[in-house]
């Protein structure tokens, strides 16, 4: 999944959550069949958030997979390579700490 995709995502699960919750005050001031109508919208749109949210980490579940096995397989074919990039970037947060 992409980086747009998440924020797509994040954007529309920000969206379900305010629109579920105006529905929510709005079921709150009314009564009757109109009230229980309003709170059945607010938990249809918080479970279709609850399922974006869930879809949004199998996906992020599953990019983070992936990334480990290219990175398990460059460091098994570049065994050098990973040691120099691993010490490189070991100096450069050395660097940074000590500056600080």
């Amino acid at each position: 999944m992409t980086t747009s995709s998440f924020k797509t995502v994040r954007n529309d699960m920000k969206t379900l959550v305010r629109d579920a919750q105006e529905l929510f005050r709005e079921a709150t001031a009314a009564t009757g069949e109109k009230a229980d109508e309003l709170r059945s919208k607010g938990l249809d749109m918080l479970e279709t958030a609850l399922a974006r949210a869930q879809e949004m980490q199998t996906a992020a579940i599953e990019t983070g997979k992936e990334i480990a096995e290219t990175t398990d397989d460059f460091v098994k074919e570049n065994p050098w390579k990973a040691v120099a990039i691993s010490a490189g970037v070991g100096l450069l947060v050395g660097m940074l700490i000590a500056r600080k």
